[in-house]
């Protein structure tokens, strides 16, 4: 786990829900303050960094939101007019309508076609050396895959040309298990432990892309011993609830209740986690983030989440 911020490329991704964002910030945030200088990048512009950093938009030009830490979102747009420039130098002046139109035509009919220019960026960004770490805020579950196996897809499609030959160094760059990984984000619940499972199966079958860890958002805290719960059984009993009802003058039923319900929901959960930790190969570590039971937003949440990463990484 030491080594996870020694990458230069880090996609995180998750079933929606789970806490992607707010452990790829979390990340940033750390990495940053070790001195790195990091890049996080929206795939999918929701917002989601403006809100987490509490600054305003990231456009795909990137804005420093802290020492060391730029964030961006992507812009396919953006990507296809800097590709034309730096790749097939080709001089883009203003919006590039025509040349727009026909990418849309082209991405539709082509698989990966797409994803290249989103991939494609940040494996520049990673070539060039202009951070030490670029950290992907990427698409959840469903669709990482796809992105992760673009370069390899456009290589199988198109066989000769200046194209083919950028899928190259793209796909150095992301089979390379010092520099690049894919971090899955998940809570103890069933579908997120499932989504988790199949997708760690998929990237290996189907990229090229080393698994990094699995963050396992949101654990409860082992709250009673076994010991504890015999003594709420106990004062569940009629005499018992009728002294406690005396002594606080009120009702104490809500209070056991709330107690059984936090350990069923600690077991409940820890059997899910037993689950990950069974089925994900021995190599892969699992790092654990607490349950937040304070409303934390925007840069508390970043910092906390970083706080929490440091003592696990």
């Amino acid at each position: 786990m030491s080594q996870l911020l020694e990458s230069s490329l880090l996609f995180v991704t998750g079933k929606g829900g789970v806490g992607k964002t707010t452990v790829a910030t979390g990340l940033a945030w750390l990495a940053a303050e070790q001195g790195k200088k990091v890049l996080i990048c929206e795939v999918e512009p929701k917002d989601d960094l403006s809100a987490s950093f509490e600054c305003g938009p990231t456009p795909f030009s990137g804005t420093e939101v802290n020492d060391n830490l730029t964030a961006m979102s992507m812009d396919t747009e953006a990507s296809l007019r800097e590709y034309l420039k730096l790749q097939l130098r080709v001089p883009v002046i203003g919006r590039i309508g025509p040349v727009a139109k026909a990418f849309e035509f082209v991405a539709t009919a082509a698989p990966g076609v797409r994803e290249i220019l989103t991939v494609g960026k940040l494996c520049w960004e990673v070539k060039e050396n202009h951070y030490d770490i670029v950290i992907v805020d990427a698409s959840p579950t469903g669709h990482i895959v796809g992105q992760l196996a673009a370069p390899q897809a456009i290589r199988d499609l198109v066989k000769v040309g200046p194209v083919r030959s950028q899928t190259g160094w793209m796909l150095d760059i992301l089979s390379d298990k010092e520099k690049t990984g894919v971090v899955i984000v998940s809570t103890p619940e069933e579908m997120p432990v499932n989504e988790t499972l199949e997708l760690t199966k998929r990237i290996a079958n189907e990229t090229t892309v080393n698994l990094q860890a699995v963050v396992v958002n949101q654990v409860l805290p082992e709250l009673f011993s076994h010991t504890d719960e015999e003594i709420f059984e106990s004062l569940k009993s009629g005499e018992s609830i009728d002294i406690l009802t005396q002594e606080t003058k009120g009702d104490p039923q809500p209070v056991l209740d709330a107690a059984r319900l936090a350990v069923t929901l600690r077991r409940s959960r820890s059997g899910h986690i037993e689950r990950l930790r069974s089925e994900v190969a021995g190599s892969i570590p699992l790092i654990y983030l607490p349950y937040r039971f304070n409303r934390l937003d925007g840069i508390r949440a970043v910092r906390a989440t970083a706080d929490a990463l440091s003592e696990e990484i």
